[in-house]
């Protein structure tokens, strides 16, 4: 253990968010989410105890979401639902990363297949204990430093 480090943040974890670069994403998956097939040999790491609102909660206390995007965070929509349709999940964990937004940015709604098609890209995947049906997020890694120098 770590002081000031959430414990749902595992050494394979904070390892894995240290290797990420500028605008890597990283998929938060619920625990129905295929992510075995999904990441085809990318990293899947496992938060089985975990809901997605603790996972996201841990890893946004280390993770920067992209300055540089209109969208640093995507959500899969709920099958059969148009936007702006949200599951109390998703409004949860979206009002909770809200403040990370800058001016202009917001979350992404991405269909079913298309959110699949996105974690196919993604850096890696973590999959929660998370048992709500559509409850996967994509959060795209910003940067950590000083500003510009003339």
């Amino acid at each position: 253990m770590l002081k000031g480090i959430n414990p749902l943040l595992t050494p394979d974890l904070l390892k894995l968010l240290m290797e990420m670069g500028h605008d890597d994403a990283l998929v938060l998956a619920d625990a129905n989410f295929t992510a075995m097939s999904i990441a085809a040999g990318k990293p899947v790491l496992r938060l089985p105890g975990s809901t997605m609102a603790q996972a996201v909660q841990a890893i946004n206390s280390v993770l920067p979401l992209a300055a540089d995007v209109d969208h640093p965070v995507a959500f899969m929509q709920v099958s059969d639902t148009e936007s702006p349709y949200l599951s109390e999940l998703q409004r949860d964990v979206l009002a909770y990363l809200a403040p990370e937004f800058l001016p202009g940015q917001s979350a992404e709604p991405l269909e079913r297949f298309d959110f699949y098609d996105r974690a196919r890209a993604a850096y890696a995947i973590v999959l929660t204990g998370e048992r709500q049906p559509f409850g996967n997020f994509i959060l795209r890694k910003g940067v950590i430093g000083e500003n510009l120098r003339p």
